[in-house]
């Protein structure tokens, strides 16, 4: 297993490119989240100088789980005055540092991680950041690639949910037992704001599902937005891979924090 520290071996070739941001002003590190009769890993980031309990921002891993980007994100939410929570999702199956490669780590793990067992654990992550300084009125949740899926479901799921923001995640695909239902099924079922943030360059996420997305968003009249950035392709927000597109990342966390600030950021 790699280090803490480090980006996921599947993920690689890494890219200079990899932002690291600073912890000066922040708390940050590991804990353990009681879910389901176990105890999740999770990495977690706040604010160090608080007044009253926080907005939280449940980040949701990409295929790669909770290596050093994901770590990054909470800890750029934190520095945005969020307290923001990254379970490791697929704790129970195994380990993503396990795999050297895309196909192997989807094969091998990701496709066994049921939706049913994740949902239940991110409401569990919200549970446990309400009793841990998190205000959870002021629920918030964001996502990338499979996370950004993720982000979509959670939105059906829970009534809680103020405001979710995701980024590239698969609208559309074949149905299995671990996954019954796809965004585009639950745009019914949606009970927060969702932002969509997709590449017009994705190899795997056609523009044709994007629009079947868009229109079964209008026909729920759902509170929802898709983005898509003409020149970006997948995982164009993660800057430690050669898909980073900066100029699209940077409007779309700009977009991201505007959306929770509209949506979810105001106490209760």
């Amino acid at each position: 297993m790699t280090e803490k520290t480090g980006f996921a071996p599947a993920a690689a070739p890494h890219a200079t490119t990899a932002v690291h941001t600073s912890d000066a002003a922040i708390v940050a590190g590991e804990t353990s989240i009681p879910s389901r009769g176990e105890n999740m890993p999770a990495y977690h980031a706040r604010p160090k100088n608080t007044d009253g309990p926080l907005p939280v921002v449940i980040v949701v891993q990409e295929i790669f789980g909770v290596h050093e980007h994901i770590r990054d994100v909470c800890r750029r939410l934190a520095n945005e005055g969020y307290l923001a929570i990254a379970p490791e999702l697929y704790f129970r199956q195994g380990d993503p540092n396990d795999y050297a490669d895309i196909p192997t780590l989807f094969s091998g793990l990701v496709m066994k991680v049921p939706d049913a067992q994740v949902l239940s654990d991110l409401d569990h992550v919200a549970s446990w950041a309400s009793r841990n300084g998190g205000d959870a009125n002021r629920l918030l949740a964001t996502g990338f690639c499979w996370g950004g899926r993720i982000a979509w479901l959670y939105a059906a799921h829970n009534p809680q949910l103020k405001a979710a923001v995701a980024w590239y995640g698969k609208l559309v695909g074949e149905k299995s037992l671990n996954s019954p239902k796809h965004p585009v099924d639950v745009a019914t079922d949606l009970t927060a704001p969702v932002l969509g943030l997709y590449g017009g360059q994705d190899t795997g996420i056609s523009l044709e599902s994007v629009e079947t997305m868009r229109q079964s968003l209008r026909a729920a009249n759902a509170k929802a937005e898709i983005i898509v950035y003409p020149d970006a392709g997948h995982a164009f927000n993660a800057d430690y891979r050669p898909s980073y597109h900066e100029e699209s990342a940077k409007d779309g966390w700009e977009r991201m924090l505007a959306w929770f600030k509209q949506y979810g950021n105001k106490k209760a």
